[in-house]
């Protein structure tokens, strides 16, 4: 294999004890890693497609590569902790990051500028957080005004931006510190998170805002989020031929690059694409107002899907020919995988009942139980250490007195089948996945999983949502492909969290040095 300057440069810059131990042979490496996140593409869609479309870019990838129809994500479904699997190594054992609307109990509120009282808060990392023009249009970048806080080391009480809560590092850290160029591309500013504790790890970090709090959002209609994956995959055009995102000068390929794609989980998800016309640019009848989703339980698509489907693949053929057109196709490692998926598959099984804390403060007891209130109070609370109730197809919630959770754990038991619960983590069940929430300032008092297909909202717009542990949202695709592989499938059970240290061993670097692959002894993907 020939090796561009990106491996040349990597091979002098990086010391000789961070190789992959046992790797001695540099044709073995690439010089090359490009990630994509279809979010929402499951293994099922994945398998759908690639029999319907034989002669598409995902069938390329997987005629070289090797299709992993038996990926889960390492915990629950939110795209934070679901894109940290994939760039530290990690779930939020390590990495600490539970949704990108969650709780920290030594943390302030961003209005609490002094850091005074006693800590806790809610932490908003959502596109609410984006500096904002007149027309409530995104300028990209994050209002530090609306960031929580912290007190820092010199006793000064600062904003914690995204990716200083990140507790890890992540991969575009570990390639950088060895000399390497990175990239990314994301749907909201907030992804900054993924430059890792040290603010540094993605040189071109690219994050066109998709939803404009109180503006356009792009999400209401699957042509017009196709649109704005199309500035990301014009970004990463611009990274295959060595510029940055905006085509501005030229810093080189980058050796660990990649975006994600809204698409597919936009057109999961929308009950009625467009229903409220804002999007100008989706007249097409077959797309127009029509339902989204799946037809049926075995995973058909409808036409808003299968559009979602198509475009994104196309977008992927567009990858594959820059590729080739700069000669590194051949050298390129091209990852596809999800950060989530959706459920439910089968819209019969759509049940959205109400928010979690509405439908307890509607059990009959609900005036007088102390469990009911402490949810109450928890799901109330606006600002400081009084806890907080996150759902969607999950209720996570922390809780004002943690002494409460055991009560309230079987509190909620026993009203499972009223709540639509099937199965409550606290205590002992919720230590063997995640850690003690007496000891670890992140960690929900209580997980919630819900029965299969419930989201815990009243909306209309939605017909399926991620956040949860079950298998639709969990069980994504991934496809980890090079031209000179031989394409398989495997059905080994594997996590998402492996990609990363697949990553650094693709690349010639030692997947330890990645934090969270240390505290949670993450392995390499078979046949790495």
């Amino acid at each position: 294999m020939r090796h561009t300057k990106a491996v040349a440069v990597l091979s002098l810059l990086i010391p000789s004890t961070v190789y992959a131990k046992g790797l001695t042979d540099r044709d073995d490496f690439a010089d090359h890693v490009l990630l994509v996140s279809v979010d929402g593409l499951h293994a099922l869609d994945v398998a759908r497609f690639l029999e319907s479309h034989p002669h598409s870019a995902l069938a390329t990838l997987a005629d070289h590569g090797v299709t992993y129809s038996n990926a889960r994500l390492p915990a629950h479904s939110d795209s934070f902790p679901g894109l940290l699997a994939l760039v530290t190594g990690g779930s939020p054992v390590s990495h600490g990051v539970f949704y990108d609307v969650s709780y920290d109990r030594k943390l302030f509120d961003p209005a609490n500028t002094s850091c005074s009282g006693q800590p806790g808060n809610t932490v908003v990392f959502d596109e609410s957080i984006d500096l904002y023009d007149s027309a409530n249009v995104s300028k990209n970048v994050i209002d530090p005004s609306k960031l929580p806080r912290r007190l820092n080391e010199r006793g000064q009480c600062v904003p914690v931006f995204p990716h200083e809560f990140v507790k890890t590092n992540t991969i575009f850290e570990v390639v950088r510190s060895a000399g390497g160029q990175t990239a990314w591309a994301d749907k909201h500013p907030a992804y900054d998170l993924v430059n890792g504790p040290s603010g540094t790890g993605v040189v071109d970090l690219y994050t066109p805002e998709i939803t404009n709090v109180g503006g356009a959002d792009a999400t209401a209609s699957v042509v017009c989020t196709v649109k704005n994956d199309q500035l990301k995959v014009a970004a990463i055009l611009n990274q295959i031929h060595g510029r940055n995102h905006d085509g501005t000068s030229s810093p080189g390929i980058p050796a660990v690059f990649g975006m994600n794609f809204q698409a597919v989980s936009v057109g999961q998800k929308l009950a009625k694409d467009n229903s409220d016309g804002s999007c100008a640019a989706d007249t097409d009848p077959h797309i127009n107002g029509q339902p989204g989703g799946y037809k049926d339980g075995s995973g058909t698509p409808t036409d808003v899907l299968m559009y979602g489907l198509e475009k994104t693949d196309l977008a992927l053929q567009s990858m594959i020919d820059a590729l080739k057109s700069q000669g590194i196709y051949d050298s390129t490692l091209f990852i596809v995988s999800a950060k989530h998926g959706q459920s439910p598959f089968n819209p019969l099984k759509v049940n959205k009942p109400g928010h979690f804390a509405d439908l307890v403060a509607g059990l009959p007891d609900a005036a007088t139980s102390p469990a009911a209130q402490a949810i109450a109070s928890a799901a109330a609370c606006t600002t400081g250490p009084c806890g907080f109730v996150m759902d969607d197809d999950v209720a996570l919630i922390w809780l004002a007195d943690q002494s409460q959770a055991a009560s309230v754990a079987a509190y909620l038991n026993a009203n499972a089948k009223a709540l639509f619960i099937d199965e409550v983590l606290a205590g002992k069940e919720l230590r063997l996945k995640y850690n003690n929430p007496l000891k670890d300032n992140r960690t929900p008092d209580i997980i919630v999983q819900p029965t299969y297909g419930t989201i815990y909202t009243t909306s209309k717009k939605k017909i399926a949502e991620h956040g949860g542990l079950s298998f639709g949202d969990t069980n994504v695709g991934l496809i980890v492909s090079r031209p000179h592989m031989r394409g398989h499938t495997l059905k080994t059970p594997v996590s998402t969290s492996q990609v990363a240290p697949t990553i650094l061993r693709a690349l010639g670097l030692d997947p330890n040095a990645l934090r969270s692959v240390q505290v949670e002894e993450t392995p390499v993907l078979p046949e790495f």
